[in-house]
Protein backbone atom coordinates (compact mmCIF):
# COMPACT_ATOMS: atom_id res chain seq x y z
CA UNK A 1 0.00 0.00 0.00
CA UNK A 2 0.91 3.92 -0.49
CA UNK A 3 2.94 5.54 2.32
CA UNK A 4 0.85 7.44 4.77
CA UNK A 5 1.33 11.68 5.44
CA UNK A 6 0.87 11.66 9.23
CA UNK A 7 -0.35 15.07 11.05
CA UNK A 8 -0.11 16.38 14.14
CA UNK A 9 -2.96 18.62 15.80
CA UNK A 10 -0.86 20.03 18.33
CA UNK A 11 -3.28 22.26 20.59
CA UNK A 12 -6.81 23.01 19.42
CA UNK A 13 -8.82 25.93 19.57
CA UNK A 14 -10.04 25.89 23.27
CA UNK A 15 -8.31 23.44 25.61
CA UNK A 16 -7.16 25.16 28.75
CA UNK A 17 -3.60 24.61 29.48
CA UNK A 18 -4.55 24.84 33.19
CA UNK A 19 -6.03 21.64 32.66
CA UNK A 20 -4.81 19.72 30.22
CA UNK A 21 -0.50 19.87 28.89
CA UNK A 22 -1.30 21.48 25.73
CA UNK A 23 1.29 23.56 24.16
CA UNK A 24 0.68 27.64 24.03
CA UNK A 25 3.67 29.67 23.59
CA UNK A 26 6.33 29.67 20.53
CA UNK A 27 8.84 27.69 22.55
CA UNK A 28 6.29 25.09 23.73
CA UNK A 29 4.73 24.69 20.42
CA UNK A 30 8.55 23.88 18.89
CA UNK A 31 9.02 21.61 21.08
CA UNK A 32 5.55 19.73 21.28
CA UNK A 33 5.89 19.40 17.16
CA UNK A 34 9.80 18.59 17.27
CA UNK A 35 8.77 15.70 19.13
CA UNK A 36 6.09 14.85 16.90
CA UNK A 37 8.22 15.22 13.92
CA UNK A 38 10.55 12.71 15.32
CA UNK A 39 8.01 10.06 15.65
CA UNK A 40 6.98 10.76 12.51
CA UNK A 41 4.57 13.30 11.96
CA UNK A 42 5.63 15.21 8.66
CA UNK A 43 2.15 18.08 9.06
CA UNK A 44 1.54 20.48 11.76
CA UNK A 45 -1.89 21.51 12.10
CA UNK A 46 -1.61 24.87 14.29
CA UNK A 47 -4.07 26.87 15.83
CA UNK A 48 -3.04 30.14 17.64
CA UNK A 49 -3.36 31.21 21.14
CA UNK A 50 -3.45 34.50 22.59
CA UNK A 51 0.04 34.98 24.52
CA UNK A 52 0.44 35.97 28.87
CA UNK A 53 -0.60 34.77 32.00
CA UNK A 54 -4.25 33.09 31.78
CA UNK A 55 -4.82 33.88 28.20
CA UNK A 56 -3.67 30.49 26.56
CA UNK A 57 -7.65 29.43 26.39
CA UNK A 58 -8.12 31.91 24.09
CA UNK A 59 -7.69 31.91 20.53
CA UNK A 60 -5.89 34.60 18.72
CA UNK A 61 -5.68 35.91 15.30
CA UNK A 62 -2.52 38.11 15.57
CA UNK A 63 -0.15 37.95 12.54
CA UNK A 64 2.63 38.61 14.88
CA UNK A 65 1.96 35.93 17.41
CA UNK A 66 1.42 33.58 13.83
CA UNK A 67 4.30 34.46 12.75
CA UNK A 68 6.56 33.92 15.72
CA UNK A 69 4.62 30.25 16.83
CA UNK A 70 5.40 29.36 12.47
CA UNK A 71 8.84 30.21 12.73
CA UNK A 72 9.74 28.60 15.78
CA UNK A 73 7.93 25.00 14.56
CA UNK A 74 9.52 25.89 11.08
CA UNK A 75 13.47 25.77 12.72
CA UNK A 76 12.84 23.17 15.03
CA UNK A 77 11.31 20.71 12.37
CA UNK A 78 13.56 21.29 9.18
CA UNK A 79 10.92 20.56 6.71
CA UNK A 80 8.09 20.23 8.16
CA UNK A 81 4.92 21.05 6.20
CA UNK A 82 2.86 23.82 7.73
CA UNK A 83 -0.95 23.29 8.25
CA UNK A 84 -2.95 26.19 9.28
CA UNK A 85 -6.46 26.33 11.16
CA UNK A 86 -8.78 28.81 9.89
CA UNK A 87 -12.34 28.62 11.66
CA UNK A 88 -14.23 31.15 12.67
CA UNK A 89 -18.26 32.01 13.19
CA UNK A 90 -19.07 34.89 11.16
CA UNK A 91 -18.59 36.38 7.98
CA UNK A 92 -15.32 38.21 9.14
CA UNK A 93 -12.59 36.33 7.76
CA UNK A 94 -10.26 38.76 7.82
CA UNK A 95 -8.03 37.68 11.41
CA UNK A 96 -7.53 34.28 9.66
CA UNK A 97 -6.89 35.63 5.90
CA UNK A 98 -3.89 38.37 7.51
CA UNK A 99 -1.99 35.03 9.48
CA UNK A 100 -2.32 32.84 6.03
CA UNK A 101 -0.84 36.14 4.57
CA UNK A 102 1.69 36.46 7.06
CA UNK A 103 3.19 32.91 7.42
CA UNK A 104 2.11 31.47 3.74
CA UNK A 105 1.52 28.17 4.87
CA UNK A 106 1.54 25.05 3.12
CA UNK A 107 -2.03 23.90 3.55
CA UNK A 108 -4.73 25.81 5.36
CA UNK A 109 -8.17 24.26 7.02
CA UNK A 110 -11.07 25.49 4.97
CA UNK A 111 -14.35 24.14 6.39
CA UNK A 112 -16.75 23.25 3.77
CA UNK A 113 -20.09 23.60 4.96
CA UNK A 114 -22.21 24.85 8.26
CA UNK A 115 -22.79 22.55 11.38
CA UNK A 116 -24.89 23.16 14.13
CA UNK A 117 -22.07 22.50 17.18
CA UNK A 118 -23.78 21.10 19.98
CA UNK A 119 -23.15 19.08 22.63
CA UNK A 120 -25.32 17.41 25.65
CA UNK A 121 -24.47 16.41 29.03
CA UNK A 122 -25.25 13.69 30.86
CA UNK A 123 -27.87 15.31 32.86
CA UNK A 124 -30.10 16.29 29.56
CA UNK A 125 -28.68 19.71 29.25
CA UNK A 126 -26.61 21.96 26.82
CA UNK A 127 -22.74 21.44 27.41
CA UNK A 128 -22.87 25.08 25.80
CA UNK A 129 -25.19 27.27 24.17
CA UNK A 130 -26.11 25.76 21.40
CA UNK A 131 -24.46 27.49 17.89
CA UNK A 132 -24.25 27.50 14.72
CA UNK A 133 -20.81 27.03 13.02
CA UNK A 134 -21.71 28.80 9.60
CA UNK A 135 -19.53 28.24 6.35
CA UNK A 136 -21.90 29.57 3.62
CA UNK A 137 -20.70 28.75 0.14
CA UNK A 138 -20.27 32.84 -0.23
CA UNK A 139 -17.72 32.07 2.87
CA UNK A 140 -16.29 29.30 1.55
CA UNK A 141 -15.13 31.28 -1.55
CA UNK A 142 -13.97 33.95 0.24
CA UNK A 143 -11.45 31.32 1.83
CA UNK A 144 -10.60 29.71 -1.40
CA UNK A 145 -9.51 32.90 -2.83
CA UNK A 146 -7.36 33.32 0.11
CA UNK A 147 -5.49 29.96 0.12
CA UNK A 148 -5.47 30.46 -4.24
CA UNK A 149 -3.81 34.06 -2.98
CA UNK A 150 -0.78 32.34 -0.44
CA UNK A 151 -0.15 29.31 -2.31
CA UNK A 152 -1.86 27.16 0.42
CA UNK A 153 -3.60 23.77 -0.32
CA UNK A 154 -7.04 23.68 1.32
CA UNK A 155 -7.86 21.07 3.35
CA UNK A 156 -11.49 20.45 2.91
CA UNK A 157 -13.12 19.96 6.67
CA UNK A 158 -16.10 18.04 6.67
CA UNK A 159 -18.14 17.20 9.12
CA UNK A 160 -20.97 15.29 7.52
CA UNK A 161 -21.84 13.52 4.51
CA UNK A 162 -24.01 16.27 3.08
CA UNK A 163 -20.63 18.77 3.72
CA UNK A 164 -18.50 15.63 2.02
CA UNK A 165 -20.81 15.73 -0.93
CA UNK A 166 -20.45 19.49 -1.31
CA UNK A 167 -17.16 19.48 -1.92
CA UNK A 168 -17.19 17.79 -5.37
CA UNK A 169 -19.65 20.22 -6.27
CA UNK A 170 -17.27 22.88 -5.74
CA UNK A 171 -14.56 21.17 -8.19
CA UNK A 172 -17.64 20.79 -10.75
CA UNK A 173 -19.13 24.51 -10.51
CA UNK A 174 -15.07 25.73 -11.01
CA UNK A 175 -15.15 27.42 -7.16
CA UNK A 176 -11.65 25.59 -6.65
CA UNK A 177 -9.56 23.97 -9.56
CA UNK A 178 -6.82 21.91 -7.80
CA UNK A 179 -6.10 18.59 -6.27
CA UNK A 180 -8.86 17.62 -3.79
CA UNK A 181 -7.80 16.76 0.40
CA UNK A 182 -10.66 15.95 2.28
CA UNK A 183 -10.43 15.40 6.26
CA UNK A 184 -13.73 13.58 7.29
CA UNK A 185 -14.06 15.15 10.91
CA UNK A 186 -15.75 12.20 13.20
CA UNK A 187 -16.56 12.39 16.90
CA UNK A 188 -18.12 15.62 16.86
CA UNK A 189 -21.26 14.97 18.95
CA UNK A 190 -23.69 16.62 16.30
CA UNK A 191 -21.63 15.50 13.25
CA UNK A 192 -20.10 11.94 11.77
CA UNK A 193 -19.82 10.04 14.61
CA UNK A 194 -16.46 7.90 15.16
CA UNK A 195 -17.59 4.76 13.52
CA UNK A 196 -14.83 2.63 11.42
CA UNK A 197 -18.34 1.54 9.56
CA UNK A 198 -18.71 5.00 7.96
CA UNK A 199 -15.10 4.94 6.37
CA UNK A 200 -16.01 2.80 3.06
CA UNK A 201 -19.07 5.00 2.27
CA UNK A 202 -16.99 8.45 3.02
CA UNK A 203 -14.23 7.43 1.15
CA UNK A 204 -15.99 6.22 -2.20
CA UNK A 205 -17.43 9.90 -1.57
CA UNK A 206 -14.13 11.38 -2.48
CA UNK A 207 -13.48 12.63 -6.06
CA UNK A 208 -11.00 10.03 -7.56
CA UNK A 209 -8.03 11.05 -7.02
CA UNK A 210 -8.26 12.93 -4.27
CA UNK A 211 -6.07 12.60 -1.13
CA UNK A 212 -8.09 11.94 2.46
CA UNK A 213 -7.86 11.81 6.36
CA UNK A 214 -9.26 11.50 9.30
CA UNK A 215 -9.64 13.78 12.30
CA UNK A 216 -11.14 11.63 14.77
CA UNK A 217 -12.19 13.09 18.30
CA UNK A 218 -13.02 11.00 21.58
CA UNK A 219 -11.33 8.75 23.36
CA UNK A 220 -10.72 4.50 23.18
CA UNK A 221 -13.70 4.65 19.99
CA UNK A 222 -10.59 6.93 18.15
CA UNK A 223 -7.86 4.07 17.75
CA UNK A 224 -10.42 1.59 15.56
CA UNK A 225 -11.44 4.43 13.06
CA UNK A 226 -7.17 5.26 12.78
CA UNK A 227 -6.85 1.68 11.93
CA UNK A 228 -9.94 1.64 9.50
CA UNK A 229 -8.04 4.54 7.49
CA UNK A 230 -5.13 3.27 7.60
CA UNK A 231 -6.27 -0.19 6.19
CA UNK A 232 -8.48 1.72 3.37
CA UNK A 233 -5.83 3.99 2.33
CA UNK A 234 -6.43 7.21 3.91
CA UNK A 235 -3.84 9.56 5.71
CA UNK A 236 -3.89 9.84 9.41
CA UNK A 237 -4.15 12.61 12.26
CA UNK A 238 -3.80 12.40 15.59
CA UNK A 239 -2.64 15.42 18.18
CA UNK A 240 -4.04 16.91 21.53
CA UNK A 241 -6.41 18.75 19.59
CA UNK A 242 -8.44 15.42 18.96
CA UNK A 243 -7.80 12.67 21.98
CA UNK A 244 -5.98 12.85 24.97
CA UNK A 245 -6.08 9.11 25.65
CA UNK A 246 -3.65 6.19 24.35
CA UNK A 247 -4.77 3.12 23.12
CA UNK A 248 -4.28 1.74 26.01
CA UNK A 249 -6.11 4.02 28.19
CA UNK A 250 -3.87 6.13 29.68
CA UNK A 251 -3.92 9.54 29.62
CA UNK A 252 -1.03 11.20 26.85
CA UNK A 253 1.63 13.60 28.25
CA UNK A 254 2.21 15.44 24.99
CA UNK A 255 1.56 14.78 20.90
CA UNK A 256 4.46 12.63 20.95
CA UNK A 257 3.23 9.37 22.37
CA UNK A 258 0.18 9.65 20.55
CA UNK A 259 2.20 9.74 16.92
CA UNK A 260 4.28 7.38 18.14
CA UNK A 261 1.31 5.23 18.60
CA UNK A 262 -0.30 6.75 15.09
CA UNK A 263 2.44 5.75 13.25
CA UNK A 264 2.26 1.99 15.07
CA UNK A 265 -1.07 1.49 13.83
CA UNK A 266 -0.08 2.76 10.37
CA UNK A 267 2.93 -0.34 10.08
CA UNK A 268 0.35 -2.99 11.58
CA UNK A 269 -1.85 -2.08 8.47
CA UNK A 270 1.19 -2.69 5.92
CA UNK A 271 2.12 1.36 5.93
CA UNK A 272 5.33 3.12 6.41
CA UNK A 273 5.54 6.89 6.87
CA UNK A 274 5.95 9.21 4.37
CA UNK A 275 8.82 11.88 5.26
CA UNK A 276 7.80 15.71 4.59
CA UNK A 277 8.95 15.17 0.78
CA UNK A 278 7.41 12.60 0.25
CA UNK A 279 4.40 14.22 2.09
CA UNK A 280 4.59 17.18 -0.32
CA UNK A 281 4.63 14.98 -3.53
CA UNK A 282 1.64 12.88 -2.03
CA UNK A 283 -0.43 16.37 -1.55
CA UNK A 284 0.80 17.74 -4.37
CA UNK A 285 2.71 20.33 -3.12
CA UNK A 286 5.71 19.95 -4.70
Amino acid sequence: MSKVVVTCALTGVLTDPRQHAVPVTPEQMAREARSAFDAGASVMHVHFRQQGAGLGHLPTWDPAVATEIAQAIREACPGVIFNQSTGVVGPDISGPVACMRAIRPEIAACNAGSLNYLKVKGDGTWAWRPMLFDNPVEKVQAFLGAMVETGALPEFECFDTGIARCVEMYARTGLYRGHLDYNFVMGVESGMPADPDLLPILAKLAVPGATWQVTAIGRANVWPLHARAAELGGNLRTGLEDTFYLPDGSKAVGNGPLIEALVAVARAAGREVASPAEARTMLHLA
